[in-house]
């Protein structure tokens, strides 16, 4: 699912030069004041954002709570996640959902909203990132079902173009019990959408 994120002394050069480029691209001078830090300011915030490659599941299975069983469904709302568009390097913003029926194991309600961030802190898709988040659970956990809702607002329709400056795109995925019973994705969905 990840990659390793290990950058040598010329991959790091050629990434600031890039961005130097970019910089002329867009019309300015890199070397103005106030632009001359700006390459290495971007690149330490790619290495700080893009956390999410390299993560596995093996990451977050030991965070289970041995005193604890449950049977029902377990939701965790309005966790905040950030991601960015691989098609235009824009970022989307947003929240997820996760609703989880335990099998053997109760995992830690903040690994939970862990998964989602790493999930998302990568170029990507939001129906990817929707899709690894069920995934990582289902690898870590083991769960009986899993309920995952992304919504995001892109910055590619609210930046770009038209400037559909209120948009918000929403994506589901069910697994397990949640895939094969539609009432308790109802409810699920209802849980989501009651006002905290």
């Amino acid at each position: 699912m990840g990659k390793s994120k290990a950058i040598n002394q010329s991959d790091r050069k050629q990434a600031l030069e890039a961005v130097r480029t970019l910089i002329r691209w867009a019309g300015d001078d890199p070397d103005r004041p106030g632009m001359a830090d700006t390459p290495a300011q971007v690149l330490a915030f790619y290495e700080e954002f893009f956390k999410g490659y390299g993560k596995q599941a093996a990451d977050y299975a030991g965070s289970i709570a041995n005193d604890t069983t449950f049977e029902d469904f377990i939701l965790v709302k309005d966790i905040n996640i950030a991601s960015f568009c691989e098609h235009h390097m824009l970022p989307a913003t947003g929240t997820a959902h996760i609703a989880y029926i335990p099998g053997q194991a109760v995992a830690g309600i903040g690994t939970l909203a862990r998964i989602a961030e790493d999930c998302a802190r990568r170029l990507s898709t939001q129906e990817t990132v929707t899709s690894e988040i069920i995934s990582m659970i289902n690898e870590a956990f083991v769960p009986a079902g899993i309920a995952v809702m992304v919504t995001f607002s892109h910055g590619c329709m609210t930046l770009r173009g038209g400037q559909k400056k209120e948009s918000t795109v929403t994506t589901t995925k069910f697994s397990g019990i949640f895939h094969d019973n539609p009432d308790i994705q109802k409810q699920f969905l209802i849980f989501v959408n009651e006002e905290s």
